[in-house]
């Protein structure tokens, strides 16, 4: 099996769509044969390789290049490399019309897609429509996502269209656990996310809202932060202006050291998102035995269950804050969070997509 892998990044950013195309690629050349092979092509990334690629990819790797945002280089390369592949993997919507491009010049070529997420919830216009309908199949994260495609392309044969969830990284938890954190009065809320204003869904904004009702009855709850953005001012302004300024830090980008430390040290994960197609983090905070809060919106509801956290309404700002005190009350069991993150691990990937593939 000749397999081309297209990513809009993949180790230029740590948002969740380059860690979930990182191992996309690393199942690639795991599942493609002996003799099969593997080629990369990624918009954004530089040109240079990244140290951390050898981690995600085996001998099966061919070529990998990352096209420093160049969108004439990355549909050359894409175009080049399609000519000796038997499938080409999509990782996002606009690469599409790339794909279909490929098969002119090679009709063997069978090309799938990634459906993440908000990206392909919404109208499409008549070339995306083309393009999904020539695709052989559909990889959707969650089956929500598979929902919304099907209810903005009702032509779409259904059986084409095939569940396929997002893993955790084995490189991210494969580290010794934590030792417990110190005692403390908290809770210790952890979010995170990108703090940009396109990314204002996320709900990081009532978080902060509801952290006077959670220290109503909870004086020493701390809410910590991790994440960077255009946002980032507004959303201190907000905690000041709530006199939160000594409850609510905010971390900037971390390494995945230190962020394995914020897992640990925290009681309880947040992230009230409205648009979350998967959410990779909920399961990061998971593995650590982190009950999570998410809302009850996109495909949260398909990672987050009563037996590992709440979901709350988006925007329920007292919801949110009851969340927190049930969940302080009441702890889940840790090793129930586990495994329930389990279900998700890189092995069960690596299947679900050789079957998708084949």
């Amino acid at each position: 099996m000749r397999v081309l892998l297209l990513s809009p990044e993949m180790f230029r950013a740590d948002g969740g769509i380059a860690r979930i195309m990182r191992l996309y690629l690393k199942a690639s050349c795991e599942i493609c044969g002996p003799s099969g092979r593997v080629d990369s092509v990624v918009l954004n990334d530089a040109p240079d390789r990244d140290p951390r690629l050898a981690r995600y990819a085996n001998a099966r790797l061919a070529e990998h290049a990352g096209c420093g945002g160049s969108k004439l280089r990355f549909v050359t390369e894409a175009i080049r490399l399609a000519r000796r592949a038997d499938i080409l993997i999509c990782g996002h919507l606009h690469h599409l019309a790339i794909a279909r491009l490929a098969r002119v010049f090679n009709p063997r070529l069978r090309y799938f897609l990634v459906a993440h997420g908000i990206e392909v919830w919404r109208p499409y216009s008549a070339l995306e429509r083309r393009a999904l309908l020539g695709a052989h199949r559909l990889l959707c994260i969650s089956e929500y996502t598979r929902r919304q495609l099907l209810r903005f392309c009702p032509v779409l044969p259904a059986n084409n269209l095939l569940v396929v969830p997002n893993t955790l990284d084995p490189y991210f938890t494969s580290g010794d656990r934590q030792p417990p954190a110190a005692p403390f009065a908290g809770p210790r809320l952890l979010t995170v996310s990108r703090l940009t204003r396109a990314d204002n869904y996320k709900g990081i904004d009532t978080l902060i809202e509801a952290m006077p009702l959670i220290r109503r009855h909870r004086p020493f709850a701390q809410l910590r932060i991790v994440g960077q953005g255009d946002d980032r001012p507004a959303l201190e302004a907000l905690a000041g202006r709530l006199g939160l300024t000594s409850a609510v830090t905010f971390l900037g980008s971390l390494d995945d050291d230190a962020l394995r430390q914020e897992y640990a040290s925290c009681d309880l994960f947040a992230l009230p998102s409205r648009k979350e197609g998967f959410g990779l983090v909920y399961l990061e905070a998971m593995t650590w035995g982190k009950p999570c809060i998410g809302a009850r919106a996109g495909g949260t509801p398909e990672v987050i269950d009563e037996t590992v956290g709440q979901l709350v309404d988006y925007g329920d700002i007292p919801g949110l804050a009851a969340a927190v005190s049930d969940l302080a009350d009441h702890p889940r069991d840790s090793e129930v969070v586990r495994r329930h993150a389990a279900a998700f691990d890189f092995p069960a990937f690596r299947q679900r997509l050789a079957a998708a593939l084949n």
